[in-house]
């Protein structure tokens, strides 16, 4: 067996019970059983085990069961990101190099004619970058950390069509080009603020 193949097993079963939990077809309070998971998805339970593990560290399961975050938890997560962000924001408006600028102007032109999916893709790959433009391993794994939440935050603006979600990652994008690190780090703040404040109001219609 190659090393590819436990690595895939891994991939696919944490994506598996990822979308799961987010989609809703794995309810809150439900208890995860290893057994079946690696039936259902033809794998060994070891990669079962340590998806649900690292969905344990992303705040998603607990106790081997599904937890649904609290509007509380959410705004929680939510602070730490805004304050990082913000800071990678700013760092990315000094020292941001302009291969990584092209790639985030790329992030955005799919964002305004690319399909759900692939607007997905491209708002998670433009604060991928900025984050991890900063070349902190201890900023990046945090933010690592939340992926669950925030992938089901960035869901949610997405597919209900959040209003100027991607003209705010234009502004961003123009005040790191231009090198305005305050206006940058302001803009991302703002940004997540207003992802927040609409996922919290469509998760409770």
């Amino acid at each position: 067996m190659t090393k590819k193949a436990p690595q895939l097993a891994y991939q696919k079963s944490y994506e598996y019970i990822r979308d799961m939990i987010l989609n809703g077809e794995l309810e809150r309070g439900t208890k995860l059983i290893e057994e079946k998971l690696a039936t259902e998805l033809g794998v060994s339970r070891t990669p079962i085990r340590e998806s649900i593990r690292k969905l344990e560290q992303e705040g998603l399961i607990k106790q081997k069961r599904v937890v649904n975050p609290t509007d509380t938890d959410l705004r929680n997560y939510f602070q730490v990101r805004i304050l990082l962000e913000g800071f990678a924001a700013r760092h990315a408006a000094i020292y941001m190099s302009e291969d990584s600028i092209e790639n985030l102007k790329q992030c955005i032109d799919i964002g305004r004619r690319g399909t759900p999916e692939e607007i997905m893709e491209a708002n998670e790959k433009f604060h991928d970058i900025i984050v991890k433009g900063t070349n902190n391993p201890v900023m990046v794994d945090t933010i690592e950390r939340m992926q669950s939440i925030i992938y089901l935050f960035r869901k949610t603006v997405v597919y209900h069509n959040r209003p100027f979600l991607i003209d705010e990652h234009q502004d961003i994008y123009e005040a790191i080009l231009s090198h305005q690190p305050d206006l940058a780090e302001q803009l991302m703040k703002s940004h997540l603020e207003v992802d927040l404040d609409f996922c919290l109001h469509v998760m409770k219609q």
